[in-house]
């Protein structure tokens, strides 16, 4: 009995030992088994803190976004606004040559309801060029100029007629629109409606004739008049004298006629402009 006793004690302890020798051959297994830490061996909440991270980052950039958003759109508004308010007219080019923005003005003085999608020879095929700064032959020449690379203001003067059979002069200036890199982004007509200037321009004209043929007819008047008198003067002849008496009554009376005629004119202008 001792002697299987000191067996068994034996295959106890020997059992023991070979379970440390193999806990420490697996231990030593698995510490060479390990690599570079993954997203599989995180922690569970290590791995939800990265999620909300990115969340919170994507909804940060969402809010950026949209802030940038309505910023353009208010300036977008802003512009809209100046430009409706313009008593000038205003056509936007783009670089392919139709038009993609005209304000209120511009549709008004070119007698158009819409101008979107038209190119310049059809808004301005039946236009007469009557000055210009440049080289161009018309507008649409320096339209196209403008869209091809950057050159400097173009002023010109234009007969215009409408749709509407409306004839009107025009003053344009068309200028290449870049952005700050020097990208071509199209090109800008500023349109003045200058009819009314023209007119009293004309008017003024005229009336410069008219005062210098009322001057003439005037001196010739009192030529005529003075002739009269010295002859009446020198003349003993009652006849004679009481003829060339009724020749001065008639000529100052139709001096007198002309000069009222020339002041009536501006005058019942004028009153025909308060009136209506």
């Amino acid at each position: 009995m001792a002697l299987g006793l000191v067996a068994a004690i034996f295959a106890f302890v020997m059992g023991l030992l070979m379970m440390r020798r193999l806990r420490r051959s697996l231990m030593e297994e698995a510490s060479l088994a390990e690599g570079p830490p993954t997203l599989e061996r995180f922690p569970l909440h290590t791995y939800h803190a990265v999620i909300q991270q990115l969340k919170q980052q994507k909804h940060e950039l969402q809010s950026e976004q949209q802030i940038e958003r309505r910023r353009a759109k208010a300036l977008e508004n802003i512009s809209a606004a100046v430009l409706s308010n313009l008593s000038s007219g205003v056509v936007f080019f783009t670089p392919n040559g139709l038009i993609r923005q005209a304000n209120g003005a511009a549709k008004r003085i070119l007698g158009f309801a819409s101008l979107s999608g038209m190119n310049a020879a059809e808004v301005f095929g039946n236009a007469t060029l009557l000055s210009a700064s440049g080289s161009y032959t018309d507008i649409a020449q320096a339209i196209q100029a403008g869209l091809r690379a950057k050159t400097p203001a173009q002023q010109m003067a234009l007969r215009y007629v409408t749709p509407g059979k409306e004839e009107r002069i025009l003053e344009i200036t068309v200028t290449s629109v870049h952005s700050p890199a020097g990208e071509i982004l199209g090109a800008a007509c500023l349109i003045n409606d200058q009819t009314e200037v023209s007119q009293i321009r004309s008017q003024q004209a005229l009336r410069g004739e008219m005062s210098a043929e009322m001057a003439l007819e005037l001196r010739n008047s009192l030529t005529t008049i003075s002739g009269y008198a010295q002859q009446l003067a020198v003349s003993n002849d009652a006849e004679l004298a009481q003829q060339l008496a009724a020749d001065i009554a008639a000529e100052a009376a139709h001096l007198d006629h002309t000069i009222g005629g020339f002041l009536l004119g501006p005058r019942a202008e004028k009153v025909l402009n308060e009136f209506g």
